[in-house]
């Protein structure tokens, strides 16, 4: 088993668990935070959010076929993202972690412009 970090998402005043993988762009996510992320919705499957600067993509593969419910990083907008529908594989996506089903049910019932707030657990 792969090691991980355990982090909180705290969505409309409720914290939700998450945890972000061992990998180099994760690492890079986990030394920014905490971070409180203004979410807008994309193409009715998932939040995005600007991070205050790209993370890093060392070692992580061309794309991904994310999961319902898994974070990532979007290379070509520089933007953090929350699956909350099927996406498919696209080139540029970076799969960092997974945020628990109930806190991703949340994010995605956030109006554009809400805050999300991300720190270790």
């Amino acid at each position: 088993m792969t090691s991980s970090t355990a982090v909180t998402a705290t969505v409309d005043g409720r914290r939700f668990p998450a945890r972000l993988h061992d990998t180099a762009t994760a690492r890079d996510l986990a030394a920014q935070l905490p971070l409180d992320l203004t979410i807008r919705d994309y193409g009715g499957v998932e939040k995005i959010a600007p991070l205050p600067r790209p993370l890093t993509t060392d070692g992580a593969p061309a794309g991904a076929d994310p999961e319902i419910d898994d974070l990532g990083f979007y290379v070509p907008d520089g933007v953090l993202v929350f699956y909350y529908g099927d996406v498919g594989y696209w080139n540029g996506i970076v799969r960092i972690g997974e945020l628990d089903p109930e806190g991703m049910r949340a994010v995605r019932d956030l109006p554009d412009g809400s805050r999300v707030r991300l720190e270790r657990a």
